[in-house]
């Protein structure tokens, strides 16, 4: 029996995973596998509360993208009740999204993955992480912490929290913009957006054309892809109908409400998170590498790969250079981080067109709603991906049944892929180090997975393992389900 490389914990991702690479007899990898065992049950402690708790209840499932579950949730509120929002409470939450996207991506790029590539994946541990960073680039680490904060402060001036928010109500948004929060929160967005462009400029000259090698080989695969875009196929996420993209480019749109009818959810017996997969294809299951059925990635690459066009000027002209690079739909996994940017950049802009238009000081933020037995399916675009919130009430507005698909879900399938490919790739003849253990960590960070929002149960049922080790941690049984 070959040997077993174990990597505990994976580092610098949301949540808590290991890495679990089987060898053969000759020192080369068999099999590689990403195991999550953390649970959420919300969909089961959810069931038969009042549906508008609901977007104020799932702002726990994280802390770290609080502000996806709570609008994923209003919005599927809004559609149990039958209504929709008025624009300025519709712009409202699509504001706190889009300054939510710029806490997230500044927060992976820097504080996550940025220690790979401004350190080096095969620096020392100790110093390959953001206080590395912060040691290395004092000013780029200054400006970092501070829009980070100018995007917490700018949640709590609009809403009142920027972590746990309760804001988004069902028909709208519960406190209107003034102006005079309105005139306080522009030079605060201005600012975020400089430093999104000298994010975007840092990463073309000082990172990509460094890595474009390691770029083009690691954790590479082969997929279709999943996003939001407009009815003109323009790039958004906050609202529009979903996009699912075949391997070779071919698509179809939908409605968030039939999204049942496109994606089918298995499970299997060694992780906590769902595989969800492209049912509409009509080719069943498969992770291999060599042949993968049903598979599709989502996140900003994905974002990227199905939208036509982005409709703010200077993510549009990152937009086009992308594309003209990689083609469409581009398939390697690193170019997350290069999509991720861009989606900074959008969100910095978008958020500043916002606070210029007149319309969001409206004092017309919501209308009444009345509890109803209905079925409602909201969706946003998390940063970590398409985010879906599916609730059935009965007709005193009790939820009577809840299916939550979370944006890493949906890349868990890709996650085990690339780690699989990677390990591949790297470890031979049983010869590996912490250089080429960080890269196979590589090819999770790109997803910048979320696994706390991601562990959901299907159906009732979990994969449990327990092992049995004695007293010098040798194993002596393992028992699963």
């Amino acid at each position: 029996m070959g040997k077993q490389i174990v990597i505990q914990p994976v580092s610098r991702i949301e949540g808590h995973a290991r890495v679990t690479i089987q060898l053969d007899d000759n020192g080369n990898v068999a099999d590689s596998r990403v195991n999550v065992v953390e649970l959420r049950g919300f969909e089961k402690f959810c069931i038969g509360r009042p549906v508008e708790e609901i977007p104020r209840i799932v702002t726990s499932i994280c802390g770290v993208c609080p502000w996806s579950h709570h609008l994923a949730s209003a919005k599927a509120n809004d559609a149990v009740f039958g209504v929709q929002p008025p624009p300025a409470g519709k712009k409202l939450r699509d504001l706190c999204n889009s300054i939510a996207y710029t806490e997230e991506h500044i927060l992976h790029f820097f504080f996550l993955s940025g220690p790979d590539f401004v350190m080096g994946p095969d620096a020392d541990y100790s110093v390959r992480n953001v206080i590395g960073i912060a040691q290395a680039n004092p000013e780029i680490g200054k400006k970092v912490v501070r829009n980070r904060h100018l995007g917490a402060e700018m949640l709590e001036i609009i809403s009142g929290k920027s972590i746990h928010p309760v804001t988004a109500v069902p028909g709208g948004f519960s406190k209107p913009l003034t102006p005079k929060e309105r005139d306080k929160l522009l030079p605060m967005a201005e600012e975020v957006l400089e430093f999104a462009k000298f994010s975007m400029a840092f990463a073309k000259e000082n990172i990509f054309p460094k890595y474009l090698d390691t770029v083009k080989t690691l954790g590479v695969i082969n997929t279709g892809f999943m996003g939001t875009v407009t009815d003109d196929g323009t790039f958004n996420v906050y609202d529009g109908k979903l996009r699912l993209m075949k391997p070779d480019g071919a698509y179809v749109d939908f409605t968030y409400d039939k999204y049942t009818d496109f994606i089918g959810e298995r499970i299997e017996n060694w992780s906590y998170l769902k595989f969800p997969y492209a049912k509409a294809w009509g080719e069943g299951f498969s992770m291999d590498h060599i042949n993968p059925k049903g598979i599709y990635r989502t996140n900003s690459l994905a974002r990227i790969n199905v939208a036509d066009k982005i409709a703010t000027p200077l993510a549009q002209k990152e937009f086009e250079e992308f594309r003209s690079k990689f083609g469409r739909p581009a398939q390697l996994t690193l170019l997350y981080h290069w999509a991720r940017l861009i989606e900074l950049l959008y969100n910095a802009e978008h958020a500043v067109e916002l606070l210029h238009d007149p319309e969001i000081l409206s004092r017309e933020t919501r209308i009444p709603v009345t509890p109803r037995a209905a079925r409602g399916v909201g969706c946003v675009e998390a940063p970590r991906g398409t985010l879906i919130h599916d609730y059935e009430t009965d007709d005193k507005g009790l939820v009577t049944n809840m299916n939550l698909i979370v944006g890493t879900t949906h890349n868990n399938a890709p996650i085990n892929m690339s780690v699989n490919q990677t390990a591949k790739l790297l470890i031979k003849d049983g010869k590996y180090d912490q250089g080429i253990l960080n890269r196979v960590e590589m090819a999770i960070r790109a997803y910048d997975p979320c696994l706390s929002c991601a562990t959901h149960d299907l159906n009732g049922r979990l994969a449990v393992r327990i092992d049995i080790l004695d007293s010098l941690g040798h194993l002596i049984n393992s028992f699963k389900n």
